[in-house]
């Protein structure tokens, strides 16, 4: 069983509910309203160290640092930057432990047709409304706020939940390292608070979309992922209508997942159009089938505009033909579902080729006849492992690939 706890995660500020600052700053002897300072510095200020929370009195601060209590935001150790402007972090948590985490200026089309607010911005701000291809024009339209100065109107982070990944999905880099720990949700909520400090972003301003599509499986961080939510959507100030969740299909998981109060959108990876061709490519279908993952999806309580997403990696000869689209049309029809299709990233030591062009264009083409919505999802930060399928927890012997970005 995988530990959803470090002990240096205890001597965190990062991640403590209210009522649990509360507890804290009770046993030290403070009045309640500590607790609602210490909030306000640690998620709207996302200040970094103690010695910055000015609100509180120098005694507080010095007690705290002498019990060992700290901010415990987690760290950005290392750097790549792509030719398109995607950045990928190494975030170093309290106990030494490594994920990644990366910021993808304007996105990668991944919230088109999902009915959101988010969706509406990226058809709108770049001129693809009916627009489902991969190489459309795109318009300039900036915002107000810190992402203007930058040169684009809004940004994407994706969070990883995992140190590691126990899925095995045998496309995806992420699955060679195996699986060390779950993160904690202050671990979790910490990489973008990491993040939006490294931008400046003003959260109201700028307008910023999360996914949980990194290194890890949510939904068997479960707790904790949903913790990270709480925090980033009652304390940080981003609504969970901009968030999107990506699970490889943890069945129990999706059916507890759709009675939650504050519950991101959901995205579901296919990646095949029946079991057997599933189960070569995400031995996870062994213990939930595909008809067993669409029953769960079915429970879910979609709002008016609100659309669930079927991700499908495209893996040269395997799962790419006419056949398999004509099995995706049959599995999803009557769902209120779109489809975006991912062009698969290669990675070294992983036995699988790129799609042919015209294979993509058939396949999107015969979902789209078939009344089924398909999105091209744009490729961010190929060449340096930043893309769908590539973190891999970067380590010191690779820094020499590493571009170190102010």
């Amino acid at each position: 069983m995988v530990d959803g706890s470090v002990e240096d995660s205890q001597k965190a500020l990062f991640g403590m509910l209210p009522e649990e600052l509360k507890e804290l700053v009770a046993e030290l002897g403070e009045k309640g309203y500590r607790a609602t300072q210490i909030t306000e510095a640690l998620y709207r200020q996302r200040v970094t160290d103690i010695g910055a929370m000015t609100a509180l009195s120098a005694a507080l601060r010095e007690e705290l640092a002498l019990r060992g209590i700290a901010v415990g935001m987690p760290e950005i150790v290392q750097t790549a930057k792509s030719v398109d402007g995607t950045e990928r972090y190494l975030m170093r948590m309290g106990d030494g432990e490594t994920v990644e985490t990366v910021w993808m200026p304007d996105g990668d089309g991944g919230e088109r047709g999902d009915g959101s607010e988010a969706s509406a911005e990226e058809e709108q701000a770049e001129g693809l409304e009916g627009n489902v291809s991969e190489f459309a024009p795109r318009r300039d339209l900036r915002n107000v706020g810190a992402l203007e100065q930058s040169g684009y109107s809004r940004a994407t982070i994706c969070i990883s939940s995992q140190v590691g990944c126990a899925v095995n999905c045998q496309f995806c880099l992420t699955a060679k390292l195996g699986i060390k720990r779950n993160l904690t949700g202050g671990e979790i909520a910490g990489q973008v608070a990491a993040v939006l400090n490294r931008h400046g972003v003003k959260i109201g301003k700028d307008r910023i979309n999360l996914v949980f599509m990194g290194m890890g499986e949510p939904f068997l961080n479960y707790d904790e992922f949903i913790r990270s939510v709480e925090i980033l959507v009652k304390h940080i100030g981003i609504p969970e209508s901009r968030m999107t969740v990506s699970t490889s299909g943890i069945e129990p998981a999706i059916r507890k997942f759709a009675q939650e109060p504050l519950r991101p959108k959901l995205a579901l990876s296919l990646n095949a159009s029946n079991d057997v061709v599933r189960e070569q490519v995400m031995p996870i279908t062994r213990k939930w089938k595909i008809g067993q993952l669409l029953d769960a999806v079915r429970t879910l309580p979609l709002g008016k505009r609100e659309w669930v997403t079927f991700e499908y990696v495209l893996l040269g000869g395997v799962n790419d033909q006419p056949e398999h689209a004509r099995e995706v049309l049959d599995l999803l029809r009557g769902m209120k579902a779109k489809v975006n299709l991912i062009v698969w990233n290669p990675g070294p030591g992983i036995d699988y080729t790129q799609p042919k062009p015209e294979d993509v264009a058939v396949f999107q083409k015969m979902l789209i006849e078939g009344g089924m919505p398909a999105y091209i999802r744009r490729p961010r930060g190929r060449d340096i492992y930043a893309a769908c399928g590539q973190l891999k927890r970067t380590v010191s012997e690779e820094q020499g690939q590493l571009v170190t970005i102010g």
